[in-house]
């Protein structure tokens, strides 16, 4: 087939509609402020988009949605600690886009930086040394714990765990990774097989293998895995662990027991992964959950929050008896966006934000405060709540049912303040807020939890 044919099968594709609405949807991203008959074009086409070409299964799980789907909560705007809808109400975020947003939303210095930088070249060539991601990654060789450090980039969490298990496999021979139960490290095959949920899992079966789930917490039986692998022939690689189960519940380790994992990893001579997506960038009261608890890893992945809630980024630092794997072949893991200079100067302004606002200091005393004021409310509601724990500002509300859970929640967000559940459940939410939310916002969550409580009650 001639190019002159191709082109003429081409031109015979009618474009005008598409390109109309194209157009309009520029011109409303174009727009500060959007009309009350705008906000309506928005919302119809966001429902029916979602209907007809994303996933319809959305519009039965989002609490935002009736059940006439002609009525949707849909997000517009953001800043510092909260988000507006498309017909301009406001939400106070419990919820951070489950943990993204720890230098708040639009940080200004972030946006900045990200702006600074796209002025001048947004994607790096592939071939050249690109600098923002040397000067990253010495960054985050001089703020982590321990001797971590070197760094690969990428652009999710779940692409860490993925780098993560490789470098564990290319540093040994091994082939057994624990894991623990209600753990949750992403979706892609490798990351899942560390992941504990079945109903995520099933579908995929078998699922890589070599991997062993334990109990979170028990140590016990952590050490009789490590001996019953080591009988058989089949020596533990790495551990695998949330520090805090964020998606399990906000589940946190019993006393010492992280201490107990590295000793364990340490005496069979496995090497110890702590995934810090969600926990790590100040998030429980220090830069990262492992010097809260006294523990270094080999291998740190990280995510979520590490692109300031402006970019994608992510990352996996490790020390270098474990990095140097990769030395000989660079080219044995990459990845083309991962470690991109828009990505890298979000990271980098991220973690000046942090560390000039003190926001992990921050995450500890709001955390605390926050903690004790919702656990006095939960005291007076004890048919409804269950228990409520966490970590600096990461904080687990668990319920007696799902069905509670859910009503909590619908309660807060048509009140103002946006929870979600954890692991697509309502039994436990989580409440995940910016780093920067003030007392005042403080406040008025525990305020509008007390004020949700009291109507249910009254049910």
């Amino acid at each position: 087939m001639s190019v002159n044919m191709k082109n003429t099968e081409l031109d015979k594709k009618d474009y005008t509609e598409v390109t109309e609405y194209i157009k309009k949807v520029l011109s409303m991203i174009e727009k500060d402020q959007i009309t009350r008959e705008e906000a309506e074009w928005v919302t119809r086409e966001t429902v029916n988009g979602f209907r007809d070409h994303v996933n319809p299964g959305f519009l039965n799980y989002r609490k935002t949605v009736t059940m006439d789907k002609q009525f949707a909560a849909v997000e517009w705007s953001d800043s510092g600690s909260c988000f507006k809808d498309v017909n301009g109400k406001e939400y106070i975020d419990c919820l951070g886009g489950f943990g993204i947003y720890n230098v708040g939303h639009r940080n200004p210095k972030v946006i900045k930086a990200v702006t600074d930088q796209l002025n001048r070249q947004a994607l790096h060539s592939q071939d050249l040394l690109d600098p923002l991601r040397a000067m990253l990654a010495k960054i985050l060789a001089e703020i982590t714990p321990g001797n971590l450090k070197y760094s690969f980039f990428v652009n999710s969490g779940t692409e860490s765990i993925e780098a993560a298990l490789k470098l564990a496999k290319m540093h040994s021979d091994r082939t057994t990774f624990i894991a623990t139960t209600r753990a949750f490290h992403g979706k892609s095959l490798g990351s899942l097989s560390a992941t504990a949920k079945g109903v995520f899992r099933k579908p995929f079966l078998p699922m890589i293998p070599g991997f062993r789930h334990v109990p979170f917490g028990d140590i016990d039986m952590m050490r009789k895995t490590f001996e019953s692998c080591a009988l058989v022939g089949e020596d533990v690689n790495a551990v695998i662990l949330e520090p805090i189960q964020g998606e399990g519940g906000v589940i946190l380790p019993p006393d010492g027991y992280l201490k107990q994992v590295r000793e364990l990893c340490d005496e069979f001579g496995a090497l110890l992964i702590f995934d810090e997506v969600q926990t790590g960038m100040g998030r429980t009261g220090t830069m990262f959950a492992a010097e809260g608890y006294g523990v270094v890893p080999d291998i740190l992945c990280l995510a979520k929050a590490f692109g300031g809630g402006v970019m994608p980024a992510g990352a996996v630092v490790a020390t270098e008896e474990v990095f140097s794997s990769l030395f000989p072949n660079p080219f044995m893991h990459t990845t083309t966006f991962g470690g991109n200079p828009l990505a890298c100067a979000a990271a980098i302004a991220t973690i000046d934000v942090l560390i000039e606002e003190k926001l992990p200091q921050r995450a500890a005393e709001v955390g605390e405060y926050m903690l004790d004021k919702l656990q006095e409310v939960g005291k007076e509601f004890p048919e409804q709540v269950l228990e409520i724990r966490g970590k600096g500002l990461l904080i687990g509300v668990e319920f007696h049912t799902d069905e509670i859970g859910f009503e909590v929640s619908k309660g807060l967000f048509d009140n103002g303040v946006l929870v979600a559940g954890t692991l697509v459940h309502s039994k436990t939410f989580r409440i995940e807020p910016p780093l920067t939310i003030s007392i005042e916002e403080v406040d008025q969550v525990v305020n509008t939890f007390k004020l949700v409580l009291q109507k249910l009650n009254q049910q």
